[in-house]
């Protein structure tokens, strides 16, 4: 319930609930569309984990790669936790009351992770490029000690890009409304809940989307076409081929985890008039719970 000072029109912070509705215009089949994502999303925290314990145990698979795989696999069992459950209880229970402040510390976690898991699948390029056009000096190169400083700096980034939008969503004034069209809190859904202008926000979220994931993009983007160049150069096919086969793998998670992200960013930007709502939120939907299903069952087969 929303309370309202007796002084203003404005909302007091700490009284603001708000209350989403799951995926607007789909109210009818919310027990049918949570039947699969449910069921992608046990997936994703038991293949996830039996990654994790599997790289832990095997010492032979103590190596950068695996690692990195680990780091990941960490990563995707995040997003899908801190999002699932709510959405469930939306689908299921038609619980969507949330409060300011649980709404926004799931955006901050959201993007948070988000911004890391991009991070370390650029470390993952690196790893793959070190291997392929530096082989001998790929164990010197990438220590332990170096993949863990690499893990840090990715998880310290996220914090630092991550954290102002706290600050940009508590500095807004609210006045009442209440009813978030989403199955999740996410930055600009809460922003356009205010009542004042939001132009900060937006282009602060551009500045986050230009400098985490479009740069990682650019970089991974490079990484790939050095590795090329120097498969391209090995004389033997075998050799050839086995050095792509090395990189199947993360560019399929590469794949998995930008396409939902660029897709759903340009449904937002330029779809607004033509791409019904409710698209817009089953393709963010997906992008929640797509990769972190997926990713375990491509490495892990591997593995």
């Amino acid at each position: 319930m929303t309370i309202f000072s007796t002084s203003s029109n404005y909302t007091n912070l700490r009284d603001i609930w708000y209350t989403m509705i799951g995926i607007p215009g789909l109210e009818d089949a919310h027990i049918w569309i949570s039947i699969p994502i449910c069921s992608m999303y046990i997936v994703a925290v038991v293949g996830n984990a039996l990654l994790l314990v599997l790289i832990f145990i095997e010492r032979s698979l103590h190596e950068p790669m695996y690692l990195f795989l680990s780091m990941l696999a960490l990563a995707d069992m995040l997003p899908s936790t801190v999002t699932i459950p709510k959405m469930l209880a939306i689908f299921w229970f038609q619980a969507g009351g949330i409060s300011f402040g649980s709404c926004v510390s799931q955006m901050f976690f959201l993007h948070f992770i988000f911004v890391a898991e991009s991070a370390i699948l650029l470390a993952m390029a690196f790893d793959r490029y070190v291997a392929i056009c530096y082989p001998l000096r790929y164990t010197t190169i990438l220590t332990t000690s170096v993949i863990g400083k690499m893990g840090v700096a990715s998880v310290t980034r996220s914090f630092f890009i991550c954290f102002p939008l706290m600050f940009l969503v508590y500095r807004l004034t609210y006045c009442g409304r209440n009813v978030i069209r989403h199955s999740y809190c996410e930055h600009m859904g809460i922003a356009r809940m205010a009542c004042d202008s939001i132009k900060v926000n937006i282009y602060y979220g551009m500045i986050v989307a230009l400098f985490s994931f479009c740069l990682d993009v650019v970089l991974i983007i490079i990484s790939y076409a050095l590795i090329l160049c120097t498969v391209f150069r090995i004389l033997s096919q075998d050799a050839r081929l086995k050095a792509l086969g090395t990189c199947g793998s993360h560019v399929c998670v590469i794949l998995l985890f930008y396409t939902p992200a660029f897709f759903s960013s340009l449904a937002h930007r330029f779809g607004d008039c033509t791409i019904p709502l409710h698209v817009h939120i089953l393709l963010a939907n997906l992008y929640v719970i797509a990769p972190p299903t997926l990713n375990p069952i491509i490495y892990g087969v591997k593995t």
